[in-house]
């Protein structure tokens, strides 16, 4: 599929999906968006892909927020709609994905970007980049997840003082907060996020997916994390991913997992 505003490449096992409207400083938007689900669902079916990359056009954003000029003049309705189809259409879809999915930050990722880099398993930031939730500034508040996921990484002080300030924090704020891994120079952000996925490559993407789903159970209201570890864990050996690794343990040589 041809897309108008992002990129999308498989190569050596890793999808790299780009935002491409540079001259929007990257600006979420309903087609954006929906191109989005699309490249990250076709990258979750392919067997070709074990990690997914996800970063911005340029040097100047990862994405600088929504594009505000599409719902300016929304109704109430119109605008818990597109909070919430947004959420499932994107936000969520990502965070569940059973592919790893890799932030790589670079520059600004100011609002519905900063909450598109959270719904990514972890982050990776350029030593230029910028982050915050500027919501408050406009009359609105986050929509795409911000409020519940920037106080899982980073602490209710912490996200409450960012969200109700609109301020921006840098990169080592970022990471000395948790909300980002690593800091690289800008030419350095896309080889490491390569290289991370090179090493999560190695090892079983079946029992990626469930640590994922696993991990992500715990932060859900009504779900016992506990109990869905038993379960996802207990699954795990029925796997030939288990019947590899293990026997790969016992026998001295590296791992050949089967894949998706």
């Amino acid at each position: 599929m041809s897309y108008s505003n992002i990129l999308s490449k498989t190569q050596d096992g890793i999808t790299t999906i780009t935002i491409n409207r540079p001259s929007k400083l990257n600006a979420l938007n309903s087609e954006t968006i929906a191109e989005l689900h699309d490249a990250f669902a076709k990258a979750n079916q392919d067997a070709n892909a074990k990690v997914i990359i996800i970063t911005g056009a340029g040097e100047k954003a990862f994405v600088a927020g929504a594009d505000i000029s599409e719902f300016a003049d929304f109704s109430v309705e119109e605008g818990a709609k597109l909070a919430r189809k947004g959420q499932e259409q994107l936000f969520d879809f990502v965070e569940n994905l059973a592919t790893p999915v890799i932030a790589a930050v670079n520059g600004f990722a100011l609002g519905g970007g900063l909450e598109l880099a959270m719904a990514a398993h972890f982050r990776l930031a350029s030593d230029n980049a910028r982050m915050g939730l500027p919501e408050v500034s406009l009359g609105v508040i986050p929509g795409y997840g911000g409020t519940q996921r920037l106080p899982q990484l980073i602490g209710k002080g912490r996200a409450m003082e960012m969200i109700m300030t609109a301020g921006m924090i840098d990169a080592n704020m970022a990471l000395d907060y948790g909300l980002i891994n690593h800091i690289v120079a800008i030419e350095e952000l896309m080889p490491l996020a390569q290289k991370i996925a090179q090493k999560i490559m190695r090892n079983s993407t079946v029992a990626i997916g469930a640590a994922i789903a696993a991990v992500n159970a715990g932060f859900k209201d009504g779900t016992d994390g506990y109990q869905t570890e038993i379960e996802a864990f207990g699954r795990c050996f029925g796997t030939q991913d288990f019947t590899e690794g293990t026997t790969a343990f016992l026998e001295k040589r590296k791992a050949n997992f089967p894949g998706k």
